[in-house]
């Protein structure tokens, strides 16, 4: 992006000769009139570089699970925006600028939900930790700068976005699964009779299909575009000795499948692996995936191309030791 304004309410006579924050103003959203201000902020920098829609990148939702408690705000900030399952939430997902604004609040006051919104090389919106908004445009905004502090705010030319996507960890492989990546997934079906697809389709979520020779193509024609795809070998009847398997401490990753069927996962801390145990202990099949040496490999790992085969998701996945090399 050509320009990057930093839009806050902290006034830049009250930073310190590191530019830190010295002032009296709170770390936090006051879901009232400050809160406004930075919105109409946001749209009058949409306004000035003529967009009306934004793409939503690299959306995000917290991962770990506390069993007994619910999440601080339900649905993460998302509610009433996207359905339960958060269908439409997902990379490369239009959204109306009016959308891109409850999007902008939901992050503000933290409630869960997370995501880059962007145009490319026009404009973006990236929200960051304690109030701070970055809007990048491809032209000068002296307009809607104007606007920002009339409305009580701060907006400081910068040289990029610290959130921009040019500065991510690339620790993962952006391979495409296409139709190369379709064929040695049968391969996997065929010799295994049955293998568990996961489909990350948010950061911090997964859903998780049973893969047979009959129900390949239906599910592919269903999964959300862009997910990350990662095939592992199917869940063990042995759960006595899958929950053997749990680690001491750190975090751990179960999938199962419960009474009626649904296969569930949940990433966990080792405060819940009681409740963990308690939970999966009745299960028809269960695995601890991608936690160290305490389960599985992968078998597969690709990333889904848009529909004219491009890969345009920025995301990738650790495939090391995976069945794809």
């Amino acid at each position: 992006m050509r320009y990057t304004y930093r839009v806050t309410k902290y006034d830049p006579d009250d930073r310190d000769e590191c530019g830190r924050y010295v002032g009296a103003e709170e770390a936090s959203c006051d879901h009232g009139p400050v809160e406004s201000a930075y919105l109409r902020a946001v749209a009058a920098f949409a306004a000035e570089v003529g967009v009306d829609h934004v793409m939503i990148r690299e959306p995000q939702i917290p991962d770990v699970v506390h069993f007994g408690l619910e999440p601080s705000v339900e649905g993460y900030g998302l509610a009433g925006l996207f359905p339960p399952d958060l269908t439409g939430f997902h990379d490369g997902a239009a959204v109306s600028i009016a959308v891109c604004l409850e999007l902008v609040r939901a992050m503000l006051r933290d409630n869960g939900a997370w995501c880059r919104l962007e145009v490319e090389d026009v404009f973006a919106v990236h929200v960051g930790w304690d109030q701070y908004v970055y809007v990048g445009t491809d032209k000068v905004c002296d307009n809607a700068s104007a606007r920002t502090h009339s409305l009580g705010l701060f907006a400081e030319p910068l040289v990029a976005s610290p959130y921009d996507a040019a500065f991510d960890d690339q620790c993962g492989e952006r391979r495409p699964a296409d139709d190369s990546f379709w064929m040695r997934l049968r391969r996997h079906v065929t010799e295994h009779r049955a293998v568990l697809l996961e489909e990350r389709y948010i950061q911090g979520a997964s859903r998780w299909h049973r893969l047979t020779d009959d129900t390949v193509e239906a599910t592919r024609a269903r999964l959300t575009p862009r997910s990350r795809l990662i095939l592992w070998p199917d869940l063990s009847s042995d759960v006595e000795t899958v929950l053997a398997d749990l680690p001491d401490d750190g975090f751990v990753e179960m999938v199962w499948e419960d009474e009626l069927g649904r296969i569930i996962s949940a990433t966990v801390d080792d405060t819940s692996f009681a409740d963990l145990t308690t939970h999966v202990a009745r299960a028809r099949a269960a695995s601890i995936v991608g936690t160290g040496d305490a389960g599985p490999r992968p078998l597969l790992t690709g990333v889904l191309p848009d529909s004219d085969g491009v890969l345009r998701a920025r995301w990738g996945i650790d495939s090391a030791a995976d069945g794809n090399d």
